[in-house]
């Protein structure tokens, strides 16, 4: 009896040793995990902004430029117009809209409205998409969006910038009428328009994986996915142009703009195939600045304000 009760003993603290043992061992990578957990949902550090950026951006008006654009379509170019409606505005990070109230959660952000408006034959196309960047340039987009209206039906697709992508896409396409899913986060072709805006330094180059525009996307009918691509930078005569070059979508993308602050973009060019099958041909889409205007315009929708339109040629 005496023996059984020993080698319960023994055996009993043996095993509270071990238990206490492997906690112990335990308990610095458990630490160590949460702490890189942690890390990982942090954000860098945000980028100081200059006084020039704060007169220019935060003085209750919105930056609007008008261009004459070519657009590739249908193997043929259309003639139509261009805007781009550049604002910052608060913005609520986890409903990811527009801010009405003062809130210590809002986001800082330079928002970017595009629109696309021309002709395919007896009918109009009529594109915009939307972009929230944060002004300190130190996270991806929080949000980008698209809608095309034209007379076969309408479209709308947007991402959310959560704990990952989340993509959802409405269509009247067999195939893509109703898309939710998540993906990997990667650089955004809609946030490069604004990365130029606040520092064109800090936009990226060489080899980089990039997920190209919502609207690419949705005329090209290709899968929304990170691709691989080759971006430069190159400067001359007062202008800077960033390019990107996409090897498997077989597409260039040249955004050109003053090198100076606050880097207003003059044009641009796309080169990609257009039209779809044994009739699809390399094209390219360019659009050329017109005029620019800061004012705030959400305070000018009165008739008397439609003068307004033709001092940008639209």
């Amino acid at each position: 009896m005496k023996i059984s009760i020993s080698t319960f003993s023994t055996s009993f603290l043996l095993l509270i040793f071990l238990l206490i043992g492997c906690k112990q061992e335990n308990n610095p990578e458990a630490l160590a995990n949460t702490a890189s957990a942690k890390k990982t949902n942090e954000q860098p550090p945000k980028v100081p902004l200059s006084d020039d950026f704060k007169e220019y951006w935060y003085a209750g008006e919105a930056e609007i430029t008008s261009y004459e654009l070519k657009q590739a379509r249908y193997g043929e170019l259309r003639e139509g117009k261009a805007v781009l409606i550049y604002v910052t505005e608060p913005f609520l990070p986890q409903e990811q809209v527009k801010a009405n109230n003062s809130n210590p959660e809002n986001v800082s952000v330079l928002k970017l409205n595009g629109t696309k408006k021309f002709l395919t034959g007896i009918y109009p196309y009529s594109i915009m998409s939307s972009t929230f960047y944060p002004v300190y340039d130190n996270q991806h987009a929080l949000k980008t969006s698209l809608s095309v209206q034209e007379w076969c039906g309408h479209v709308y697709s947007q991402l959310n910038n959560r704990e990952q992508f989340e993509f959802t896409s409405h269509s009247y396409f067999e195939g893509e009428a109703d898309q939710a899913f998540a993906m990997e986060k990667a650089i955004l072709e809609n946030e490069i328009w604004i990365k130029i805006r606040i520092n064109p330094e800090n936009l990226p180059v060489g080899s980089i994986s990039i997920i190209p525009s919502l609207e690419f996307i949705r005329l090209s009918h290709q899968e929304i996915k990170a691709y691989n691509a080759n971006a430069q930078l190159s400067s001359k005569d007062g202008l800077t142009t960033y390019s990107i070059s996409y090897p498997e979508l077989e597409r260039n993308l040249m955004v050109k703009f003053t090198t100076d602050f606050p880097h207003s973009i003059e044009s641009w060019t796309e080169e990609f195939k257009s039209d779809f099958g044994p009739d699809a041909k390399r094209m390219t889409t360019s659009a050329t600045k017109i005029k620019s205007l800061k004012t705030a315009y959400w305070q000018q929708n009165d008739n008397n304000n439609l003068i307004l339109r033709d001092s940008l040629g639209l």
